[in-house]
């Protein structure tokens, strides 16, 4: 109990100094040790010195992150999904880590903007420093507070505040291959025809409409021709699913 208050005490003092309130912005609680955080932030090219002379980077931070990253994305994945086949768990984890989505979550979250590299390194051309921060900061999360607090931060930080769930399902399940995949299992042509292309303020809206045996089935639209089939392919693969008689359509 007394360690618990003079915890509290301890974070309630260190609450007022800038750094604290930094990360204090960027993860949603306060650090305990401060140090794990500032170190995850600092590339490799500048790093910081030691007492006993040692060069440090936030290098081990990101290997012990990226861990921590993959199992906790694991974890959530496994658990929400419970019908879910091993290849949607798997497609799914490895877009949420992949560089493109680290890059983009820590230019989101905030972190991106204090991380710490030399002049000489062009950000802009080395995207992956922010994501390689992200990963740190999973380390110096779990080295400071374990993996409950991992877990809890990406959930309601990252999850909650970043990403779109349904985005991110949606764009692993390949409806067209999917209705294609039906249409060669019972023998059936399926096309896809562009009906118009419309352009407003420099944005494009593509009309495709998707015929089966060459019978139109449905009609979709999109901001390029592949959204446009796979939003007509998804409304077909819906169709099959709740209309009994759909097959008997090109019979």
């Amino acid at each position: 109990m007394i360690k618990q208050i003079l915890h509290r005490i301890r974070l309630i003092s260190n609450a007022k100094k800038e750094p604290y309130l930094l990360f204090r912005d960027i993860l949603g609680f306060f650090p305990d040790n401060i140090e794990y955080y500032q170190l995850a932030i600092r590339h490799k090219s500048v790093p910081m010195k030691t007492k006993n002379g040692k060069m440090l980077s936030n290098e081990r931070l990101e290997f012990l992150g990226d861990a921590i990253l993959n199992s906790v994305i694991t974890d959530i994945l496994y658990k929400r999904f419970q019908n879910a086949n091993e290849g949607f768990l798997t497609a799914t984890r490895a877009k949420i880590v992949s560089r493109e989505s680290l890059n983009q979550i820590s230019k989101n979250i905030g972190l991106a903007k204090i991380v710490v590299a030399s002049r000489y390194v062009n950000q802009n051309a080395n995207a992956n420093i922010y994501g390689n921060a992200l990963e740190a900061l999973f380390g110096a999360i779990y080295l400071d507070f374990g993996y409950r607090k991992c877990k809890t931060f990406v959930e309601k930080r990252i999850f909650r505040d970043v990403l779109d769930w349904n985005e991110i399902i949606e764009s692993e399940i390949n409806f067209k291959s999917k209705l294609l995949e039906w249409c060669q299992k019972h023998q059936l042509k399926m096309e896809f025809v562009l009906l118009d292309d419309v352009v407003v303020k420099n944005r494009h809206t593509f009309r495709t409409c998707l015929k089966i045996q060459d019978q139109k089935i449905c009609e979709a639209k999109g901001s390029s021709k592949k959204e446009s089939q796979q939003k007509a392919a998804k409304i077909a693969l819906s169709r099959i699913k709740n209309e009994r008689n759909f097959l008997r359509k090109f019979n």
